[in-house]
């Protein structure tokens, strides 16, 4: 090939050539380019002569020979004060001659004279631009608008070693900013780098600050599933890029940008500032940028209004766009382009444009964006939070606004006193489709706007009837029927990057017709994918750094009684009990302030900032008082909390509210101005709950600690909060205490690429609900009748809702009267016919007025029917903490698959009551131990929790204690568990339980599984029934051979050996937090079960409490340390000051084992190799006992409990422990009893 071939200048003229031939431009002329003014005046003057001859005829006239000075003096001081895209679109004036800069194409073809001023507009190309008088410097090619530069190209060719980074820095770096060309909104509005596959552009250059974003259709094609960049072209002869010339800078697209899609958008934020005085006040910041659309939202208008175009109103769409891809600017586009659009006749598609929302949040957000573009006042009404509903019917009737933005929860308030729309037709534009159009106000919304003379005429076909027999016969039964379905005369527009199986059934395509509904296909009109947008770097991939904790944590009864408890809510109780603790709290809070500090703190140059998402208001609050405690407590002055939760939460004898919480002083922050708070620089932690979660845009959110379990759409929308990007943050952080990389994974995968619905609802499963409501007679058809003639009759009669509830009374009476699972079947019946009724009413329209009464019948029914009471359990006072360990997994990219996007419709069958078995408590807890003591991830934890119910069976657990009993852990791990264990996992899988797919195919899992569960029950059953009550003297008695013989090489002692049992005894059960005094019964048990066993004890039962004892000995210490200096044990130690103490810490503050390093005294040492040994045993993970043998394991239990022993003897005096029934719990003491304080102290709302 020759090398010539190769040039750039190829790629040049190519571009060239197919914009002089069918682009629709003509050849630029630099010669009559000013380089000075940046402008081309006599191609501008041709323009004006031509499509406004008498205009500037009669310029010429005022200015003569000066009024082609004159006129660049007025376009450019009009350039100067208000932008090149102002002027383009209003031209300018002077003295009351205007002139227009150029021509829009009029909305309607039907005025022959502007389309062909239209077609007038010189459209030049011209390459190799030299536009300075500086230098000689040219641009590869600039478009121009007759005569005013408006686009610039730098074209860059990879094969001579150069792609699209080279055009970047080359307008970085070899641009000046200072030339008039590049004056911002002044001549060039928008930079392009083009290489042979892909482009990025520009609409300012900064020099090393201009941001150029990427240009591309995406890999898969604009619209379509894909990545970055372009898809391979199909023609073989042109460019991956050639969309660029051909799509967008070709003669209309180029001039429909400039005239409806370019915009200069102002962006006013509010600084808070702390003036000399240390006063915070509000400082306005405004910044201005030019809007381009990009290429994704450029198409999806285009694509939507052709199709419009085609097919006229009545269509439905779904388009799926990520966060991150200019959501609101596609929507205000879309907005004005519908309002405008003319049909082949010539007229307007629609009377008006609705745009909907489901939150005021983003109805205000809207509104200041679709605002924010050029319009002409007077045709947009806005209703706002201040607005009465009715300003909405009077807007509606009126008929004069062409676009109406508002809420969704407007129009079940004023559906009904809209007047005839017979002939009017309506876009509806929908944002956060997933979450709003489903449901009642959904059906509402039709109510008020629908055409109803079409189904009108259908109804009195199908009923036999005349039009005119059925406009008399119109009541509110017949108006929501006839509303029910799609309709002619409206257009769905529904926007979501997050669609649910209703909002993809009821907007989406139809793409595969299936034998039945069940089998159909639907998927959106038009995707930007999550992938798409991560990977132009548009939005942050939350996935990237995620570090799940696992949390590890035994529970034991505190009461002698084992009463009984429904085991559903006991289980929870449990749960809740630790998750709500005291100590885990701490743990928590220990864990996210120090990682805040590491990770947090220095991203984004110091600015990043936390969200800690919690389970409960109450959560929020704990969560948020001890960060702020915690952090007294260290000396953090760089951790600025917030907290964010809707009402009011009691903690103790005290009343918080968010307000209350979030100011000091002087200082008030409301809910509303908690945002702008939280963006100053006063702020950057936010704990909430339940808020914050969905619809918040902080860029400045780099961290999440997830303390919730979150999932599907939950947990999309909760972690994309991190996903704004910024220009300096690198990376997002997620910690997670709940949920793992799995669930996670599976929950975001539905939306990474696009989403479909692969098995719809069949909307005749409302048919089916309401013959299996008939099967239980509750109520009979009169009886429906009569309450639906009530609930239906005007408003205004005050005893109505007296009469109502009177009527439903007896059937309430007949379903008091059920059994328990059969109440709970019916009211599941009578919910899901409700709901899936009100879905049906968006797709299909039924006229079936017998199924609307028992529908309207069913809504008030459900509303009074009891539901199925739960015992309620508090476990406060007869369960208590035992250890809690929280381990940091490894942090890890969570990669998402594609292809993985097919949703499942809803399951019309319902489902039955779930078992509800009542247990002993001590089973509950045994449970839950089982679940939580293991090293389990959540979804490991519903395995666990599944087989352990088979295992528990009473055949198999009589079985399994009995084995447990006769044989040591590897004989009933490796040679009986396992054959028991597989039998209740079939039986799991064969009951249909879908998690059981995971484990058995994958067998590492299902090992590791089985191992851990060996283990924990073996542990369990070991003991099952073998009960030792604790007998202090006979204790002592049995400890003081131990006393004597290991104390004799000391001459003297400062204790008895009969002080030494006691005060050991009296140690022990000594009281003094909650978190230490949780090991005293198992100190308490491990001592007694060695030393008091009326029996000889197993090897395997030694090794298993002397491992209870080694790693209970630090908590030991602790003990210790709190009873002689009234305060909790931290380091010491050089950098970790104030830190969480280890043993090492214990040991170094514990004088009597410190001074046994450094003495030389035979005794001494001999202790101090006993203390080395424990320390040995403490520090192997497993704890494990030094040896298999009997002998040996007696000889270390021996040294531990001599160590036990050495502490009471040498480390602490009476009058210490006399003391010990004062309790001091965070910062309050109370003089109570152990379980009522800790009860107060450990509970939560």
């Amino acid at each position: 090939m020759n090398e010539q071939d190769l040039q750039e200048r190829n790629f040049e003229a190519d571009i060239e050539q197919w914009l002089l031939e069918k682009g629709g431009y003509t050849k630029g002329n630099q010669k009559t380019y000013d380089k000075e003014r940046a402008i081309d005046m006599t191609t501008l003057i041709s323009f004006l002569d031509t499509t406004q001859h008498k205009q500037w005829d009669r310029y010429v006239r005022k200015y003569g020979n000066k009024a082609e000075s004159r006129l660049y003096q007025v376009f450019q001081e009009n350039v100067v004060r208000y932008g090149l895209i102002y002027v383009l679109r209003n031209g300018i004036d002077d003295l009351g001659i205007k002139l227009k800069m150029y021509y829009f194409r009029p909305a309607s073809e039907l005025n022959e004279e502007l389309m062909l001023k239209y077609r007038q507009n010189i459209l030049q190309v011209t390459r190799q631009f030299a536009y300075s008088t500086q230098n000689r410097n040219t641009i590869d090619m600039v478009l121009s608008l007759n005569g005013i530069p408006v686009v610039a190209l730098e074209l860059k060719n990879q094969l001579k070693g150069q792609n699209i980074e080279d055009s970047r820095e080359q307008w970085k770096n070899d641009r000046d900013p200072a030339e008039l060309l590049f004056h911002f909104n002044t001549r060039i509005l928008a930079y392009f780098g083009v290489d042979l596959y892909e482009a990025i552009m520009a609409t300012e250059l900064k020099k090393d600050k201009t941001y150029f974003m990427p240009f591309n259709q995406g890999s898969g094609g604009a619209g379509n599933v894909g990545g970055a960049g372009n898809p391979e072209c199909e023609d073989p002869d042109d460019y991956a890029t050639s969309y660029l010339w051909k799509r967008v800078l070709c003669r209309d697209m180029l001039l429909s940008i400039l005239q409806r899609y370019i915009s200069r958008q102002e962006e006013e934020k509010i600084k808070l500032v702390r003036d000399k005085h240390g006063k915070i006040k509000e400082k306005k910041e405004t910044s201005v940028k030019i809007i381009f659309p990009r290429y994704h939202q450029l198409d999806v208008v285009e694509k939507l209004l052709a199709d419009t175009e085609t097919k006229g109103s009545g269509q439905n769409y779904l388009i799926q766009h990520s966060a991150g891809s200019g959501k609101s600017n596609s929507i205000a586009w879309l907005t004005y382009r519908l309002a405008s659009l003319h049909d082949a006749a010539q007229q307007f598609i629609f009377n008006a444009v609705f745009v909907i929302t489901d939150r005021r949040v983003l109805n205000s957000q809207l509104q200041t964006t679709i605002l924010g573009f050029e319009h002409i006042e007077g045709l947009i009404e806005t209703i706002t939070d201040k607005d009465p509903s009715t300003k909405l019917r009077d807007v509606i009737n009126e008929g004069a606004a062409r676009i109406i933005i508002c809420t969704l929860h407007r129009f079940p308030v004023i559906y009904q006193e809209v007047t005839s729309r017979s002939g009017k037709r309506y876009a509806i534009i929908v944002d956060e489709a997933h979450s709003s159009q489903s449901g009642k106000s959904a059906e509402k919304v039709k109510a008020a706007l629908a055409d109803t003379d079409e189904a009108l005429r259908e109804m009195a076909e199908l009923e036999e009837k005349t039009e005119e027999e059925l406009e008399k016969e119109r009541d509110g039964m017949m108006e929501d029927l006839l509303a029910q379905g799609k309709h002619n005369n409206l257009s769905f527009y529904a926007f979501t990057a997050t669609p649910k199986p209703k909002t993809l059934q009821t907007f989406g395509i139809l793409t595969e017709k299936g034998k039945t509904p069940e089998d159909d296909k639907y998927r959106p009109f038009h995707v930007y994918s999550m992938l798409q947008a991560i990977e132009e770097g548009f939005i942050k991939d939350v996935l990237l750094q995620y570090t799940p904790y696992s949390v590890t944590y035994e529970i034991e009864k505190r009461i002698e009684q084992d009463p009984t408890y429904e085991e559903t809510p006991a289980t929870r109780a449990v749960k809740a009990f630790h998750d709500n603790h005291q100590h885990v709290i701490n743990q928590k809070t220990e864990i996210m302030v120090e990682k805040f500090r590491a990770i947090t703190l220095p991203a984004i140059k110091g600015q990043a900032k936390a969200m800690v998402v919690t389970s409960s208001r109450a959560h929020a609050l704990r969560y948020f008082l001890q960060i702020k405690k915690y952090c007294e407590e260290k000396g953090y002055t760089d951790v600025h909390p917030m907290v964010a939760f809707s009402g009011k939460v009691k903690y103790g004898d005290t009343e918080y509210t968010e307000t209350k919480l979030n100011s000091d002083g002087d200082l008030r922050i409301s809910e509303e101005r908690l945002p702008l708070y939280f963006a100053s620089d006063m702020y950057n932690m936010l704990v909430v709950a339940d808020k914050y979660q969905t619809g918040f845009d902080e860029p400045l959110l780099h961290t999440m600690f997830v303390d919730k379990k979150l999932k599907n759409v939950k947990a999309v929308q909760t972690l994309s909060r991190l996903n704004r990007a910024h220009k300096d943050k690198e990376d997002t952080y997620v910690l997670d205490f709940v949920n793992d990389p799995v669930s996670i994974q599976k929950a975001f995968e539905p939306f990474y690429t696009a989403t479909e619905l692969i098995r719809p609802v069949d909307v005749n499963g409302v048919y089916n609900f309401r013959n299996d409501m008939a099967q239980y007679h509750l109520w009979n058809p009169a009886e429906e009748e009569a309450i639906y003639k009530l609930a239906s009759e005007t408003k205004g009669d005050k005893s109505r809702l007296a009469k109502l509830s009177n009527a439903f009374k007896p059937i309430v009476a007949r379903f008091e009267q059920l059994d328990e699972e059969t109440r709970f079947k019916v009211r599941s019946l009578i919910k899901n016919f409700v709901r899936f009724y009100a879905y049906m009413a968006q797709v299909e329209r039924t006229y079936d007025r017998s199924l609307y009464k028992t529908y309207i019948f069913c809504d008030l029914l459900y509303r009074l029917l009891p539901k199925t009471p739960h015992e309620k359990v508090d476990l406060n006072k007869q369960i208590q903490l035992i250890n809690s360990r929280i381990e940091e997994g490894k942090t890890q990219r969570i990669v998402l698959e594609k292809g993985k996007g097919g949703l499942k419709g809803e399951n019309v069958k319902g489902a039955g009551k779930p078992e509800e078995n009542r247990d002993l408590l001590s089973n509950i807890i045994d449970k839950v131990n089982m679940m939580f003591k293991g090293n389990f991830s959540p979804a490991d934890r519903v395995i666990v929790e599944a087989i352990y119910d088979k295992l528990t069976a009473t055949a198999t657990k009589k079985k399994l204690t009995k084995q447990a009993q006769n044989n040591d852990p590897k004989q009933f791990a490796e040679s009986i568990f396992p054959e028991i264990f597989e039998k209740a996992a079939q039986k799991c899988y064969d009951e249909s339980i879908g998690a059981f797919d995971r484990l058995f195919q994958n067998k590492e899992l299902y090992n590791s599984i089985m191992t851990q569960m060996a283990d924990l029950m073996y542990q369990n059953y070991r003991t099952e029934g073998d009960t030792l009550i604790f007998n202090p003297t006979r204790f002592k008695e049995k400890i003081l051979p131990t006393i004597e013989r290991e104390f004799a090489v000391y001459r003297m002692m400062p204790k008895s050996k009969e002080q030494i049992a006691d005060d050991l005894v009296a140690l022990i059960a000594a009281r003094t937090t909650e978190d230490m005094d949780g090991a005293n019964d198992v100190i308490q048990n491990a001592f007694n079960r060695l030393y008091c066993s009326p029996t000889a004890v197993p090897l395997v039962d030694k090794k298993q409490h002397f491992n209870t004892l080694v790693s209970r000995f630090e908590v030991f210490l602790k003990k210790v340390f709190y009873l002689k200096n009234h305060a909790e044990i931290v380091s010491t130690r050089p950098g970790q000051e104030n830190m969480k103490a280890t043993l090492a810490d214990c040991i170094f503050q514990t004088p009597c084992l410190k001074r046994l390093k450094y003495s030389e005294s035979e005794a001494d040492r001999k202790f101090s190799d006993y203390l080395g040994k424990v320390k040995d045993w403490r520090n192997d993970n497993a704890h494990k006992a030094p040896t298999a043998t009997e002998q040996e394991c007696d000889t270390a239990i021996n040294v531990l409990t001599s160590m036990y022993l050495y502490v009471v003897a040498f480390g602490i005096k009476k009058r210490d422990m006399d003391n010990s029934n004062i309790v001091a719990y965070g910062d309050i003491p109370f003089k109570e009893t152990y379980p009522k304080a800790a009860a107060e102290r450990g509970t939560d709302e």
